[in-house]
């Protein structure tokens, strides 16, 4: 690096560090400070304090694009780990943080979403992706080791694997959907691993996930303080109930599509023998209670029709597979289904 490369090297460090300072003192005066129009208009020229709140998202945006700097010369900072929390706390919410808004009294008119915070941020993403190493082990949501329940362990089988309800940096919901698992399989966001590592968990989870009723909504159940607190003492939603882990027979149609999909036919074929041992005899209930499913739900109506769909398409679509075109996208159809019907499969 010659010299005048160097000089300029370090000036563009200390604009942009100065920068980030300013705007993270920016955001500090102003979270501390009374608006006062009144003054302000009196004598605008003595004000001291900024225009308008910037957030700490914009002096987070200049450091990485300054480590980005530095990674790619002599003095290398060596802050590749930096880098990885900032593609998770970022990256992962790119839609939240781009609705970045300044919502409060702005004097010079600026409003919504400022074009130097959109690029700024667009070049901090730049730059950690190019220094996060491709081969390298990334905790990619950032998870602390002792905020995953204890139930987790325990649930997880050698072979498989589930999408979590929620990957808020806030709060992470590790609970099983089935609802979410089942379209993320048909809509390929999972990946064909991902999908069979879904199959595999059911069928080694099936006491849980299934049980005597297919299909549970979500495992496991709030229960004892944790209901009162997250459903407000609901009666409804009370522990293996409703939609608190309570079994669901209109979710048997997806659960049939996804194994179509990842062809797996058995696990759909014993899931509709057990909803066809009950449904009819227990008139077509809108969901059923119980650890295993084995109780009609407490408040649930009869013959409801998206009990009874939810078993025709599951019929419907494990009789003549190539049904799944109907409900796949359009990249999705021109992929060979990995089943067809024949007069000899019984499943």
């Amino acid at each position: 690096m010659g010299l005048q490369s160097f000089v300029f090297f370090q000036c563009s460090i200390l604009v942009i560090s100065h920068c980030s300072f300013l705007q993270f003192s920016s955001w500090y005066c102003c979270t501390n400070w009374e608006w006062d129009p009144q003054t302000f208009n009196s004598n605008p020229a003595l004000c001291t304090l900024p225009l308008a709140p910037t957030s700490p998202i914009s002096s987070g945006d200049a450091w990485v694009t300054m480590y980005g700097a530095t990674s790619t010369s002599p003095f290398s900072l060596g802050i590749a780990s930096v880098c990885q929390r900032f593609n998770v706390c970022k990256a992962n919410t790119f839609l939240f943080l781009l609705g970045f808004e300044l919502t409060s009294f702005c004097p010079q008119g600026i409003y919504g979403y400022p074009i130097e915070i959109q690029a700024l941020f667009f070049m901090a993403l730049r730059c950690a992706l190019a220094m996060l190493k491709q081969d390298s082990e990334v905790n990619k949501f950032n998870v602390i080791p002792d905020s995953i329940p204890e139930w987790v362990f325990d649930f997880m089988p050698t072979r498989g694997g589930y999408f979590i309800g929620n990957v808020s940096p806030a709060r992470m919901d590790f609970r099983w959907f089935a609802l979410g698992n089942c379209v993320a399989i048909l809509s390929s966001l999972a990946t064909p691993e991902q999908s069979m590592a879904i199959m595999d968990l059911i069928e080694s989870r099936w006491e849980e996930l299934v049980g005597e009723m297919p299909l549970k909504i979500s495992y496991p159940a709030f229960e004892n303080h944790e209901w009162r607190i997250i459903t407000g003492c609901d009666p409804k939603n009370t522990r293996w109930s409703y939609h608190n882990g309570g079994s669901w027979p209109v979710l048997l149609w997806l659960l049939t599509a996804a194994c179509i999909k990842t062809g797996r036919p058995q696990i759909a074929r014993r899931a509709i023998d057990l909803a066809e041992s009950r449904l009819l005899k227990d008139s077509w209930p809108e969901y059923y209670d119980g650890k295993l499913g084995r109780y009609v739900g407490k408040q649930a109506r009869k013959y409801q029709t998206w009990s009874i769909a939810g078993y025709l398409v599951a019929k419907m679509l494990l009789e003549d597979p190539s049904h799944l075109g109907m409900i796949s996208l359009e990249e999705d159809r021109q992929m060979k289904p990995l089943i067809k019907r024949s007069s000899s499969w019984t499943c």
